[in-house]
């Protein structure tokens, strides 16, 4: 679409309806994106200015509802999309390079003529090279453009940016070069691929699956090949309750060994039982051999395991009652996820940085505020950054207030759940 055409449009709320669907459709949002997608199409003209012919596309943040690290020992997890977005402004040209310039980040060229892992390369320009080796290697086509990217998913917020970004990348590189050919599984794949071999960070499937997918869903990577997916839809608002996330501000800086911990100590215990992967492994034979497993294991491994049997169980749960619409049960069943977290995947704090409880403040307080109504858990990996909680309509308000006072103006958001991953806008607009 003409970069004209597309301004026009964006004046003339032309692109109101797929913001509505995207971000809801109080007028004050509507305005707010409108102008978010003027400055970022405006901002390609400048950066661009020979480029006339535009794309734009939409990849959500996501929010992990129950399945605290589940996912990469192939268990279920409930998960959803928000209304938090990475948007891109794309033209397309036979250069054979990737120029990147995301707001607040230096610009970046990728060059395709070699796909093959950099050791001199991080970041994101990693991943991108990940993101077009993976197409290319499973035959789909590949090529360049220029790209300019604003996100409101910020890093850190635990609410995934990264999978925004990978899912926002392979869905411009399927959408232009292979009309939709791979879809929203594989391109979550592909984000898997990049972030673990390109970019070296181990993670499972479960962030870049629900951006890619968009929804509610509830996913079993029993077989990460094919992940069993269900999409539901479920209006929380409607139930009488709002969804926060509050960015406790701890920084996840030098936590990986923290996050790795948890997956080399339950892949610990599975190969005591000469599996892989804990999702293998019999619960039953799990508690039978506890003294034996104390022989190899350390007492936080089995914490760990124990963890991630009930908390697998949990998502499916969790998943069953709100199709039912028992919110009641779905509220116990996050405070049970919490507290499991808490005392058996211990995933908190960092033992690492002790004195550093932003996580376990926030969760005290939130329970203050909600005085035994809602429900409140630690969100994401953990250690460091967000809490989520389930806040009564009529408390929202007040919680919001006071989880900013304590923890800076803007820590908390209230979220909304997004019906679709990785879209073009143009396209549906053409």
């Amino acid at each position: 679409m003409n970069i004209r055409d597309v301004l026009q449009k964006l004046e003339n709320n032309a692109f109101f309806k797929a913001f509505e669907k995207l971000y809801g459709s109080s007028e004050d949002t509507l305005r707010c994106q409108k102008q978010r997608y003027l400055n970022a199409v405006q901002k390609f003209a400048e950066l661009y200015p020979k480029q006339k012919e535009i794309h734009i596309y939409s990849a959500p943040g996501r929010t992990e509802i129950g399945g605290n690290h589940t996912d990469h020992q192939h268990g279920c997890v409930l998960a959803a999309a928000v209304n938090l977005d990475a948007i891109a402004v794309a033209a397309f040209h036979r250069d054979g390079v990737i120029r990147v310039k995301s707001e607040g980040y230096d610009a970046f060229t990728v060059k395709l003529d070699d796909l093959s892992v950099q050791s001199s390369e991080t970041g994101t320009p990693a991943v991108i090279r990940g993101i077009a080796a993976k197409f290319s290697s499973l035959g789909e086509e590949i090529g360049g453009f220029d790209l300019y990217c604003t996100s409101d998913v910020l890093s850190g917020s635990g609410i995934s940016s990264s999978a925004a970004f990978e899912t926002l990348i392979g869905t411009i590189i399927d959408s232009y070069y292979n009309d939709n050919k791979a879809g929203a599984v594989e391109i979550a794949k592909i984000g898997q691929f990049a972030e673990n071999v390109y970019f070296g960070k181990k993670s499972g499937l479960m962030d870049q699956m629900v951006s890619s997918v968009g929804g509610l869903v509830s996913i079993d990577f029993y077989d990460t090949e094919n992940p069993g997916m269900e999409r539901f839809d479920f209006d929380f608002e409607q139930h009488g309750c709002g969804l926060c996330i509050t960015d406790t501000k701890g920084s996840h800086a030098d936590l990986t060994g923290d996050y790795d911990a948890i997956r080399s100590e339950m892949e610990e215990i599975a190969s005591y039982f000469g599996k892989p992967y804990l999702r293998e492994v019999s619960e039953t034979a799990f508690y039978d051999a506890i003294p034996k497993l104390r022989e190899t294991c350390s007492d936080r491994a089995i914490l760990r395991g124990a963890h991630f049997f009930s908390e697998n169980s949990r998502a499916l749960q969790e998943a069953e009652a709100l199709k039912a619409g028992d919110m009641e049960e779905f509220l116990r069943l996050v405070n049970a996820s919490g507290d499991s977290s808490a005392q058996l995947l211990q995933n908190l704090y960092s033992n690492s940085q002790p004195m550093q409880q932003q996580i376990p403040l926030a969760i005290m307080m939130s329970k203050r505020i909600l005085d035994g109504r809602g429900a409140v858990r630690v969100h994401g990996g953990g250690f460091a950054g967000t809490i989520q909680a389930f806040v009564p309509l009529e408390l929202a308000d007040t919680y919001a207030e006071e989880m900013n006072r304590i923890f800076g103006d803007g820590s908390c958001q209230k979220l909304h759940i997004r019906p679709v991953g990785g879209v073009e806008l143009t396209k549906e607009e053409a």
